[in-house]
């Protein structure tokens, strides 16, 4: 057997969210590599760096969210129809908390994450690519956001959700449960092998759009800290 095949082989044996994990890896370790993220799972992001994280979040979510209910009632789109999981209105909690009642007047999304919440409302015509964005997002929060938020807790002082509630899913029984269940989702979708590629790409381009994010936060930091210095 060839070297190809064997790695055909091996590919064939993997459910579809086996495959979504393996076909990912790099991409996501890429994503997670920045300093900026770096700094946040270490505690040693400044507070404002946490601020512009979370008002680019919502921008994000905020797309993410309107087509999950668009898509609601979508064969493959709807499949991952989880209000439980939507996060907008935490963060709007979060961010009213950590920039006062006028935030709405005080953020905007940076060019990149426009470029994404833009591709993420395009998938409304593609429910497949839906999925591709709606797993990279929320089965990292419920993966690795939950190590970050034990960080912001300690590294800001947070108390009683207050600023971090975007990593709190008090309306899961079970983080691990879900996740298993979620998995279950994709593995039933109907999705030829062609398609099952398909996503898999889009999930590299999800993270792709995360780590230019993580880089232009950075390059906003280190301006806005050149800036204190007069």
């Amino acid at each position: 057997m060839s070297t190809a095949q064997a790695t055909q082989e091996r590919s064939d044996s993997l459910t579809f969210s086996e495959r979504l994990k393996a076909g990912t890896r790099s991409s996501h370790d890429a994503a997670e590599a920045h300093d900026f993220s770096q700094a946040l799972v270490s505690g040693t992001l400044p507070r404002h760096g946490y601020v512009a994280l979370a008002a680019q979040h919502y921008f994000i979510y905020s797309a993410l969210e309107e087509v999950a209910e668009t898509l609601a009632d979508h064969p493959v789109g709807g499949a991952v129809y989880f209000p439980e999981l939507h996060r907008v209105p935490a963060l709007e909690r979060d961010l009213a908390f950590l920039c006062g009642p006028d935030w709405r007047d005080t953020i905007t999304p940076l060019p990149t994450t426009r470029a994404y919440t833009d591709r993420i409302r395009w998938t409304v015509h593609w429910p497949a690519g839906f999925i591709a964005h709606h797993y990279t997002r929320y089965l990292g929060d419920l993966s690795g956001g939950q190590v970050i938020k034990r960080v912001v807790q300690r590294a800001y002082g947070f108390t009683d959700g207050a600023g971090f509630e975007f990593y709190i899913f008090d309306r899961l029984d079970s983080l691990p449960r879900f996740k298993k269940n979620y998995r279950a989702v994709l593995d039933a979708l109907d999705l030829d092998e062609a398609e099952q590629t398909r996503v898999v790409d889009e999930v590299r381009q999800a993270y792709q759009f995360n780590s230019e994010l993580m880089a232009e936060l950075n390059r906003s930091l280190a301006l806005a800290s050149s800036s204190d210095l007069g």
